[in-house]
């Protein structure tokens, strides 16, 4: 027993007459997945890990969130010790582990006659009760985003969908005017001349829904020459007509053989009725891609959350990825910026905390954003390699200076303005991959390239 807990840190300075006041102990056998204490249990014992792990858990608003795991040669059991308090998480082996439980009555003798041991365990204490702090801190405040997400989802959910049904009930309603308006106006034209109209019609529609980019300068000298046309044939306020006539490819070349195929009266009211029709189609055409655009952010926003599922399931990382872009989308486009996708076909699901995750991806996608400032482009790239699954948020932008390449994980240190960043986005998703998941972040930075590379296990369990 004294040679197991020399190898202890907290117990290597120690003398043999020291150490053998600390033989009370017992020792304890534990299988993967046997519970050691419960979350708001009586606190006992000090533990000391001789073999193995075991990872502590605290369930905070409902959700449990991974504090740490203590392997071999660690020890841990100090903080509800020393401040009088309940269990303040949960412990549970997660492979089999061979432990040392130091009765409560016995700590309090050994951090009172050994100094050198009262120092380590009181050190230890201050930094786990800040990280148990800021992780409890910063998972509330993510709950609470998503509970606001989620709610803000649901409220929004309902009217895009009745706006999304009444444009489509537009649509048909307008089907059915244009077949009256037809009846109407085939009493005035041949039906050779209404052939041509329809077809002249379906033609300019398909014109004006494509992406046509113009020079400005150009479009509005296409739409006076227009106007002015109009103006010559009797169409009074032309320059009304024009823009939307332009847009679905009409010019005055096409009027002049739409003016040879229509009777002289009716020249007016056909192109009232072909701008008028194109003007319908254009807001249509808004009104869906702009319901369709809101119920896709919604539909983004509620995975994003995560709010209505477990803690932890089994989570498609490319889901979450296209979710996180979905919400970043428009700081995106508005530095101009391209994102190319590299995703690995029938990469596996992981055990996970999906909006956890969901945060690392938008602090890293939402850091190269600032690096790359108004232009450049990024690489979502993701990977299987074993037992784990590996993303890689990659950006062109001017890199990390190596000097400080090896701090960027600590809490507070940031190298963006102040005001600008509080230091704390990396250190979360540290903790978050590290600590939360057993996976691995990594960052790789040169000038032109840097590569934040998140490993994560496939079976966290």
């Amino acid at each position: 027993m004294l040679e197991k807990l020399r190898k202890v840190s907290v117990f290597e300075n120690l003398t043999e007459n020291e150490l053998e006041c600390f033989l009370n102990g017992t020792e304890l056998w534990l299988n993967p997945g046997d519970i050691l204490f419960q979350q708001g249990d009586p606190v006992e014992y000090f533990y000391v890990v001789f073999e193995g792990a075991i990872q502590l858990s605290r369930e905070i608003v409902n959700q449990k969130i991974v504090l740490a795991t203590y392997g071999t040669g660690m020890f841990f059991g100090e903080v509800p010790l020393l401040a009088g308090t309940l269990h303040l998480a949960s412990g549970q082996a997660v492979r089999r582990s061979h432990m040392y439980c130091l009765h409560e009555n016995d700590f309090w003798q050994m951090i009172t006659i050994c100094p050198s041991v009262r120092k380590i365990v009181l050190g230890h204490m201050a930094s786990r009760m800040e990280e148990l702090q800021l992780l409890s801190q910063q998972h509330e405040k993510l709950v609470a985003l998503g509970t606001l997400s989620a709610g803000l989802a649901h409220e929004l959910n309902n009217p895009v969908s009745a706006a999304h049904r009444a444009a489509g009930q537009l649509h048909d309603t307008i089907k059915s005017l244009d077949s009256v308006t037809l009846r109407f106006i085939e009493q005035y034209l041949t039906p050779t001349q209404l052939e041509y109209l329809l077809a002249l019609r379906q033609v300019a529609i398909e014109h004006a829904a494509k992406l046509n980019l113009c020079d400005p300068l150009v479009q509005s000298d296409w739409e006076d020459e227009l106007a002015h046309w109009l103006e010559l044939h009797g169409v009074a306020n032309g320059w009304k007509l024009a823009p939307t006539l332009v847009a679905g490819g009409f010019n005055t070349l096409k009027l002049e053989v739409i003016s040879e195929h229509l009777a002289a009266n009716t020249l007016i009211d056909v192109l009232t009725w072909l701008e008028t029709t194109l003007t319908i189609a254009g807001l249509l055409k808004t009104l869906e891609q702009g319901t369709a655009r809101v119920s896709e952010i919604v539909k983004a926003i509620k995975e994003y959350s995560y709010m209505d599922r477990a803690s932890v399931l089994k989570v498609d990382l490319h889901e979450g990825l296209e979710n996180t872009l979905t919400i970043l989308r428009y700081k995106l486009r508005k530095h101009n910026i391209v994102v190319i996708r590299e995703y690995e076909e029938n990469l596996p699901c992981i055990l996970a905390h999906g909006s956890a995750l969901n945060q690392v991806w938008t602090n890293l996608i939402d850091n190269a954003i600032d690096a790359l400032g108004e232009q450049g482009t990024i690489w979502v790239r993701t990977s299987k390699d074993k037992d784990y699954v590996v993303v890689d948020i990659v950006d062109n932008g001017p890199g990390i200076p190596s000097e400080i390449q090896s701090r960027i994980f600590e809490p507070f240190f940031t190298t963006k303005e102040v005001g600008s960043g509080t230091g704390l986005g990396l250190e979360i998703s540290y903790r978050i991959v590290v600590t939360q998941h057993n996976g691995d972040i990594r960052c790789f930075s040169k000038p032109g390239q840097t590569c934040f590379q998140v490993r994560l296990p496939i079976n966290n369990s």
